[in-house]
């Protein structure tokens, strides 16, 4: 019996193109959905007790001790004309305004003033101005000493003590100009001294153009604080004409009850003016995130 010959014909003994590789498929990554959800997780947590706020704004004082959590059915917008007149707001706004702008402004200039000669080297022991910007950070608010410090110097119930203490609250306002300042170099400075540009007019004319980002964050912190300022305006000040705008939430609040819906809306009078400040100056902010962490 003859053995079977089979004769491959010459295009079938070419080599077949290998077929595509397959994608894999999408696989389960339980790190990114838990990071997905711990994104969640904080976004729920900012802004709930926004909209509770907004929520407890809209209602009348007896739907909200009726159903706390539930939405509000008829929205009362009157509440927040009620709380402007009610709280004194248009009196008080100006004070406020004021005592912001002044002290916020000096805090930024001695930040800047503290922080230059540490970020070029001027000082000796530079880690231990440093740390002593950071210690800065966790200092408690020694409230007898400032009261004793004002009434001894006659700045007791005056805007300038009141200015004076809350622009001496600089914060972390040296920490940001020191890392920004990196990205400076170093240059400029020596050209400005050959240019016979003096040290204060290099300081508060030629720099400041340069870091605007990081200006604009330590001034938007500074004027956070003295706006949202509660305790010392209360100590300090105790004449109401010189009160500030925060003061007037008081007025909404009682021995045995208090107006919660009114003292909702009035929350949010009092946070709308910084929320505007931060929507103006939100490209400065991330500039001198930017330019802090990555230059610096």
């Amino acid at each position: 019996m003859s053995d079977l010959v089979t004769v491959v014909p010459p295009d079938a003994a070419r080599a077949r193109p290998s077929d595509p590789p397959r994608r894999p498929g999408r696989r389960f990554v339980p790190a990114k959905v838990l990071n997905y959800a711990l994104l969640g997780l904080v976004i729920v947590l900012y802004l709930y007790p926004l909209v509770f706020l907004v929520n407890t704004a809209l209602k009348s004082n007896s739907e909200f001790f009726s159903n706390p959590t539930g939405l509000a059915k008829a929205p009362h917008l009157s509440n927040f004309a009620t709380a402007w007149r009610q709280g004194n707001f248009a009196a008080y706004l100006l004070n406020s305004v004021l005592y912001t702008f002044v002290a916020a402004g000096l805090g930024t200039l001695i930040s800047l003033m503290v922080a230059f000669p540490v970020a070029r080297g001027y000082l000796k022991h530079n880690r231990l101005w440093y740390a002593l910007f950071v210690s800065m950070l966790f200092l408690p608010n020694t409230l007898v000493t400032v009261f004793q410090l004002a009434l001894r110097m006659h700045l007791y119930d005056t805007r300038l003590g009141y200015v004076l203490i809350m622009a001496s609250g600089i914060g972390v306002g040296p920490l940001l100009i020191t890392g920004y300042l990196k990205s400076i170099p170093r240059e400029l400075d020596e050209a400005a001294a050959l240019d016979g540009v003096g040290y204060l007019r290099y300081l508060f004319g030629f720099l400041p153009p340069l870091i605007k980002p990081v200006l604009a964050t330590v001034f938007v912190l500074q004027a956070i604080g003295v706006w949202n300022d509660i305790i010392l305006a209360t100590i300090l000040l105790p004449d109401q004409a010189k009160s500030p705008v925060t003061l007037g939430l008081f007025a909404f609040k009682g021995t045995y009850v208090s107006q919660w819906s009114l003292l909702s809306a009035a929350t949010i009078i009092v946070a709308a003016p910084l929320l505007l400040v931060y929507v103006f100056l939100q490209r400065y902010l991330v500039a001198s995130a930017v330019g802090g962490a990555v230059k610096g």
